[in-house]
């Protein structure tokens, strides 16, 4: 059985990130990510910094600030119109190159499989912009960092060869709008399915053919827990199957989370509609019932998808302690087994 891993990682180093994962889960996973240390442990917390920066953008007068981490929300400088706004390198082709040396010298000593390929995460566009921006400019926003987000995959696709490469987008705050469920956590300006979908065709379009494409549906891991639970699979269902139809490209794998507590039909059954023909994950580990829980969720979820990997819920950097990495890690080897 393959292994996934969504992305971040709680332990110290890349280095050994590559080492543990590769000693514990070596002959079960096809992309490694580098754990995403660092600046990027707060996903795309990393952006903030760069946004504020930017000679465009300004802290919001009225003082506005996200609802979770209290960063003031931003908004355009006085004068400054949606046609003038532009953003440079955004920083993540800068950080996949350094651990990308990194995951070949983890290779070239055997820490790692030879055919395993380097697993880079990126937030779409929504991502970044529905979390930091004012519904006011939200919209002039997105469209330039959008922008310079597939600027930043031709980046990193000219940095890393094609035949070792997989670009995974975070499919996250798109994913807790689409859900449908009251939510005051992100703008609604025009999310509607054919609006994102068109968004994800974009820029999943500067991904190339021989780089892997996989997609991350999230709901959320702020402290370590969801900011929203799925009531069951049905709209990841559809959320996958529209994006299957959008995006004019294969999409290598898919990934789904599955909360601990749902071990009933009624939450996989959805399932059986899925129409996407790649890979799928799903996110049946979880620390609290380790190997016993796990086992219980792949049972049921059996019923309704006959192939399927395992994963987390989400990253498992937020809030971990490296022991509990460490586990969470040993569970996934012990359950593929």
């Amino acid at each position: 059985m393959n292994v996934h891993l969504v992305g971040s990682i709680g332990l110290d180093s890349v280095e050994e990130v590559f080492g543990t994962v590769g000693r514990l889960l070596g002959k079960h996973i096809k992309r490694v990510p580098d754990g995403e240390p660092g600046p990027r442990r707060l996903w795309v917390s990393f952006q903030y910094p760069f946004l504020r920066s930017s000679p465009y953008i300004r802290p919001d007068p009225s003082g506005e600030v996200r609802p979770t981490s209290k960063f003031p929300k931003l908004c355009l400088t006085e004068g400054v119109s949606a046609s003038e706004i532009h953003f440079g390198e955004l920083g993540y082709a800068r950080e996949a190159k350094g651990p990308y040396v990194d995951f070949c010298a983890a290779r070239g000593r055997g820490d790692l499989p030879k055919e395993v390929r380097f697993q880079v995460c990126l937030p779409t566009a929504m991502g970044v912009t529905y979390a930091f921006c004012t519904q006011r400019d939200l919209l002039a926003i997105d469209a330039a960092y959008e922008a310079a987000m597939i600027r930043e995959v031709g980046r990193i696709c000219a940095g890393i060869p094609h035949r070792e490469l997989c670009i995974q987008w975070d499919f996250c705050h798109e994913m807790i709008i689409l859900d449908g469920q009251p939510q005051d956590q992100f703008p609604t300006v025009k999310a509607s399915m054919d609006d994102v979908m068109q968004r994800m065709k974009r820029i999943s379009a500067a991904v190339p053919a021989d780089v892997e494409l996989g997609v991350h549906l999230c709901y959320g891991d702020f402290g370590a827990k969801h900011m929203l639970e799925p009531r069951d699979m049905g709209r990841m269902v559809e959320v996958a199957n529209a994006m299957t139809t959008a995006v004019q490209r294969p999409i290598n794998y898919i990934h789904m989370p599955v909360p601990i507590s749902r071990t009933d039909e009624a939450y996989f059954a959805p399932l059986k509609n899925l129409k996407h023909r790649g890979e799928l994950y799903l996110g049946v580990v979880h620390a609290a019932d380790g190997v016993e829980g796990t086992k219980k969720r792949m049972d049921v979820a059996r019923k309704y998808a006959p192939k399927f990997g395992i994963a987390c819920e989400c990253g498992i950097a937020r809030a971990r302690k490296t022991d509990l990495v460490q586990r969470l890690l040993e569970i996934h080897a012990q359950a593929a087994e």
